[in-house]
């Protein structure tokens, strides 16, 4: 279990250090997602796609896995909005690369499992039942965002 603990852990690092570097390479594709009323949307896209590698980076040190998993969740609650708005908006899901109304709102849906994946890695000993859940909803949590990649 420990194992597949420290592989999703690895895996989901690399999946929030490689988005937050995308928000700094391609800003665009992020600005569109946010909703109007959020003020200095560029900056808040530097600011998301900084806070996501650096948790990504301090999820990889063991010492600081706590508040990287816990600083994800805030993160994560953070951005829901952009999901929301994307997935409410023709116009935005053409922009955002011809993402369909269905895909937006799965994608929507994959915020809670990876709320409950970062609460998971935050911390150092878990429940047995709970280490399965998480084991299980890793599974197609990393494949959906895996294919979203490629």
């Amino acid at each position: 279990m420990k194992l597949v603990k420290l592989i999703t852990i690895l895996i989901m690092s690399i999946f929030y250090i490689g988005v937050g570097i995308a928000h700094f390479v391609n800003p665009q594709k992020f600005l569109g997602i946010i909703p109007p009323v959020f003020p200095a949307p560029l900056f808040l896209v530097y600011v998301s796609g900084l806070f996501e590698v650096l948790f990504g980076l301090l999820l990889i040190i063991k010492r600081f896995r706590f508040y990287a998993g816990i600083g994800l969740i805030f993160l994560l609650i953070a951005v829901f909005p952009a999901n929301i708005y994307l997935y409410m908006n023709d116009d935005v899901r053409q922009l955002y690369g011809s993402v369909s109304q269905q895909d937006a709102l799965i994608r929507m849906f994959f915020q809670m499992p990876l709320i409950i994946l970062a609460y998971w890695h935050s911390q150092e000993k878990s429940k047995k039942y709970f280490s399965y859940i998480c084991c299980v909803l890793s599974v197609p949590t990393i494949l959906y965002f895996l294919s979203i990649l490629f």
